[in-house]
């Protein structure tokens, strides 16, 4: 993925209304652009670590989107690491 792809993912995360069609390897390639460490958990789950914060996501299935309610988690979480502005 081109830094610009992982920009717009970022951009969308941020957007309102909250995107409910974002790709959730799209997300995953841009946690690490910006140096997260994931890590696989028990079934679905992943643990993302980034700024000294951590969290737990599910992988979205069957679909590829992740729904509105992960991206909103997902706006916290990168809030909470104090990555609010893409560099």
């Amino acid at each position: 993925m081109t830094p610009g792809k992982h920009k717009r993912t970022f951009e969308s995360i941020f957007t309102d209304p909250v995107s409910g069609n974002i790709p959730w390897r799209d997300i995953e390639a841009m946690l690490i652009a910006l140096g997260a460490e994931l890590s696989e958990g028990n079934g679905s789950r992943i643990r993302i670590a980034l700024n000294g914060r951590r969290a737990v996501f599910h992988r979205p299935h069957p679909q590829k989107e992740t729904d509105k309610g992960a991206v909103r988690s997902m706006r916290r979480f990168l809030i909470s690491a104090e990555v609010n502005t893409w560099h």
